[in-house]
């Protein structure tokens, strides 16, 4: 496998119907908004359904959903203990940074693509790895209209032990969702970065993929199937490290066309000479 020897820019399109695509738990579990009333998917939020995707694709992923682990271990400090080679050059005489953060980048492809630091109370490793994929905070297209609906449950939580008959009172609830909204993803892969973790061509094609089909198998109450769907994938692949353009130029190629003609199936990325653009329909 070879080392990514080529910048990569990339954007997603996505469509939100009726769902909550990020909840900001300081707001009440409201889909996320900034103060001029545009929606917006946090950056970490994206990793973790890019982290749920290659793990359905059979990768190693450091980090872990609980709900999703594919293994025993209930903690990061867990799963990287279990690595015996990891250990050997993490304290004493054979410490050395360099080799752990190899070993670490070529166990797990969500550090070798992210990034991690390692760094845990009581060890004396302390390590940060900085990963060549990087990603935006996706924005909505036009500002959003959140709809709150009010809920009841019907069934008690607890039996009354004193009268076992009687119906506590409807406990009172909010949930809320975006009624339509066209967001875009926006990202970037580093080949100077990549070369430090190990990150290949096949990285880059899975990250892809994982991206098509970012929202399969993620249903949950406040997304449920067929509520989030990825539109188009726009993937630019640059002809040298440095590329050819910024990724700041790159993503406004397709980003003032956003603004000025909204999104549909036809919408072509400005050209930018000797730079060509691969577009996929998202599954």
């Amino acid at each position: 496998m070879s080392t990514l020897d080529h910048k990569i820019d990339f954007a997603v399109v996505l469509t939100v119907r009726n769902a909550n695509p990020n909840g900001d738990p300081l707001n009440g579990n409201r889909p996320r908004q900034n103060y001029d009333g545009y929606g917006e998917i946090s950056d970490v939020c994206i990793k973790r359904k890019i982290r749920n995707r290659l793990q359905d694709m059979g990768e190693s992923i450091l980090v872990q959903s609980d709900e999703r682990r594919n293994d025993s271990f209930r903690s990061i400090k867990d799963r990287v203990d279990s690595i015996e080679e990891l250990q050997k050059y993490s304290k004493g005489k054979n410490k050395d940074n360099i080799m752990y953060e190899k070993i670490a980048c070529d166990t797990w492809i969500d550090v070798r693509s992210f990034g991690q630091v390692f760094a845990f109370s009581g060890e004396e490793v302390s390590i940060g790895v900085r990963g060549p994929v990087s990603i935006h905070t996706a924005i909505s297209i036009n500002p959003i209209d959140i709809i709150s609906t009010q809920i009841t449950k019907s069934v008690n939580s607890i039996t009354n032990k004193k009268n076992p008959d009687q119906k506590t009172s409807d406990t009172m609830g909010m949930k809320h969702r975006v009624d339509f909204g066209e967001y875009v993803i926006y990202g970037s892969i580093n080949p100077q970065l990549a070369e430090k973790t190990g990150f290949t061509n096949e990285d880059a094609e899975k990250i892809k993929k994982s991206l098509l089909s970012l929202f399969e198998n993620d249903s949950s109450s406040a997304r449920p199937d067929g509520s989030m769907e990825v539109n188009k994938v726009y993937w630019w692949k640059h002809n040298s490290k440095l590329g050819q353009y910024s990724s700041a130029k790159v993503h406004r190629s397709i980003g003032e066309k956003l603004k000025m003609e909204g999104y549909s199936d036809s919408l072509v990325p400005e050209k930018l000479d000797g730079l060509n653009v691969e577009i996929y329909d998202g599954l």
